[in-house]
């Protein structure tokens, strides 16, 4: 499935655009502050209803206006059309709309028009806490798993109603409340733990191969999963950290205390590894992420590649353009400001494009 037509209207700093894309390469040139971003944001917004950027939808407004709409035509392999629309209104329900009805639940979207992207604010898997990475982990698993994500919010209850059991210590019955909780807690916190150990365990084979692939074979990184179910049950660490939660009066362990390990060689990536390593890895861990989301789906997802050149030698340039040109990716929506190096970068390895220039908010095809 590809986007073929997308309408913009009154989306940040989009006041209005009207354009029809290759089911290929589509790249988008411009200065910076123009609206290259802006648009694969309006692409995020269609397949997962919401911004990728963590806007609210009342900041992705434009200036002066009091909503947005974003309609979007799709393709698919047997020439079948998928209209889809997201609108919001200042002070009114957001509404995502297929074939013309309006969904019931946001989350039933989910999945239907599988997408991955890559942004220069990916840094904070690596940089920020281990809250990110969470983040991402759940919110990938949610993709593959909706059992997952429900299992997830009944889990946060808990550890909610745990935490308050805590700070008011002096509750009749805590103990036994307390068992209680412990008891629905590790059977939840087990699945959890089990469902992202699934998946890192088959997310690090691609990045491992996706980043020697980029890095030309002379680097070598790890991805794993830590957790301290890893080696013991849920159950005995709430048991075991009762003393120290009731001091601190709030859940100290857990799987809401999860992380993942991200090594180049021996050393952690975080404080070794260089601006560009680190993007690498982080394309890396898109692609892999979007051949997982292939296998589980019969669409494959469509690729956003946001300012992707930025940090990157040429040389990793050039082998990341040789990988998502290859048959297994399909649609693909590239951002640049340098148009003279990406089209040398395109042309060089033989890829059919099409060009279009952003300039304050304005979109025309090249």
């Amino acid at each position: 499935m590809h986007l073929h037509k997308l309408s913009l209207i009154d989306f940040k700093n989009i006041a209005e655009a009207h354009i029809e894309l290759s089911p290929q390469i589509n790249c988008l040139v411009g200065d910076n502050g123009t609206g290259k971003t802006n648009l694969l944001d309006a692409v995020h917004y269609l397949s997962v209803g919401k911004s990728g950027f963590n806007f609210a939808d009342s900041q992705c407004i434009r200036h002066g206006a009091d909503a947005f709409l974003i309609d979007g035509v799709y393709r698919t392999s047997e020439d079948r059309s998928e209209h889809i629309v997201c609108s919001y209104k200042k002070n009114s329900q957001k509404k995502l709309c297929r074939g013309g009805k309006e969904y019931e639940k946001l989350s039933d979207h989910f999945g239907l028009i599988p997408l991955v992207m890559v942004t220069p604010s990916d840094t904070a898997l690596i940089n920020e806490s281990g809250e990110e990475r969470r983040r991402y982990m759940n919110s990938l698993i949610s993709q593959l798993d909706r059992k997952y994500l429900a299992t997830l919010v009944r889990y946060n209850h808990l550890l909610a109603e745990r935490n308050k059991l805590l700070k008011a210590q002096q509750t009749p019955n805590f103990s036994e409340i307390m068992e209680v909780i412990d008891l629905q807690m590790a059977a939840l916190g087990t699945d959890i733990n089990a469902r992202r150990k699934q998946l890192i365990d088959e997310l690090a084979p691609h990045v491992a191969r996706y980043y020697a692939a980029l890095s030309g074979d002379r680097e070598q990184i790890k991805l794993k999963y830590r957790s301290e179910l890893n080696q013991l049950p849920f159950d005995e660490i709430l048991r075991d950290a009762q003393p120290q939660d009731r001091a601190n009066q709030y859940t100290t362990r857990g799987v809401h205390r999860d992380d993942l390990r991200m090594t180049l060689g021996d050393y952690t990536l975080r404080k070794y590894g260089s601006q560009g390593q680190q993007k690498s890895f982080l394309i890396a861990l898109k692609l892999a992420q979007f051949d997982l989301i292939a296998g589980h789906s019969p669409v494959r997802p469509i690729l956003l590649l946001d300012d992707i050149f930025d940090k990157l030698d040429m040389q990793r340039v050039e082998q990341l353009i040789r990988i998502v040109t290859s048959e297994r990716f399909g649609q693909i929506f590239i951002t640049d400001c340098n148009k003279v190096r990406l089209e040398n970068v395109l042309h060089s390895n033989g890829c059919r494009y099409t060009l279009f220039n952003v300039t304050d908010g304005e979109i025309r095809t090249a």
